[in-house]
């Protein structure tokens, strides 16, 4: 039965290695291995946006790794979406900072893509990652939910070709938290979740939307972590002090 289904799957699926081509394998143990999560760690953009949380992200955003994000972003190679939230959790763990804690929740608050994208795309890809990424937390013993509570509340220019200040402008106010914000993420410490991070525009748009609807403890605290699969090589950071609250390191 498994092998029938692996030879029907071929005929829609993509059956060279997402990573790097090689013949009959959605993604071989190469290229898995760099997105295992040994190598994740705390990441800061060059232009740190206001407001950005510490961010942990699980892969550089090189060769392989980004041929895999963008073959299950872009051409819907959704069997991915496994290896991308193992990644995902790697990078949840590395933040640490109570992940795990005894009788604690991580809620897991996806950056949402605009509709029309999701049309286009046929699937949402952070969301489908963070499911993923939720579950391989779950196994490792980590209480873990996806709270997908964010919205965007108007249009938004594609990101393409933006600059870091751009991007800031284009999503100013963009994002809004839906109704059962509250429900959904009570009781648990929330952890922004995206598939890649570049500015840190989107993500520091989010945290603001959260805290805005005062999803953090008293309304006024702070988002404390993000996490992603995969960052710019050069935006990863071995040393010196975590990034305070709205400001750069």
């Amino acid at each position: 039965m498994r092998g029938w289904w692996r030879e029907l799957a071929g005929l829609v699926l993509p059956v060279d290695c997402a990573g790097c081509g090689a013949v009959g394998v959605l993604l071989c143990a190469g290229c898995g291995s760099a997105l295992s999560g040994a190598g994740a760690g705390r990441v800061r953009p060059s232009a740190w946006p206001e407001g950005l949380p510490v961010v942990h992200a699980a892969a550089r955003y090189e060769e392989a790794v980004r041929a895999v994000v963008l073959a299950h972003k872009e051409r819907g190679a959704l069997p991915l979406a496994g290896v991308l939230g193992a990644a995902l959790a790697a990078a949840v763990r590395a933040g640490g900072s109570g992940v795990g804690r005894a009788g604690e929740e991580v809620a897991l608050v996806p950056v949402p893509s605009a509709r029309w994208r999701v049309r286009a795309r046929g699937h949402d890809p952070a969301r489908r990652i963070a499911l993923a990424g939720a579950a391989r937390l779950r196994r490792a013993g980590v209480p873990a939910r996806v709270a997908p509570v964010l919205r965007l509340r108007r249009a938004v220019a594609d990101q393409v070709g933006l600059g870091a200040r751009e991007r800031r402008e284009n999503l100013s106010g963009a994002l809004g938290v839906c109704r059962d914000g509250a429900r959904l993420t009570a009781g648990a410490r929330i952890v922004l979740v995206d598939d890649l991070i570049t500015t840190g525009a989107t993500l520091a748009e989010a945290a603001r939307a959260v805290r805005a609807a005062g999803l953090v403890p008293g309304g006024r605290g702070v988002v404390e972590r993000a996490a992603v699969v995969a960052a710019p090589a050069d935006s990863f950071v071995r040393r010196g002090p975590s990034p305070g609250s709205g400001g750069e390191p």
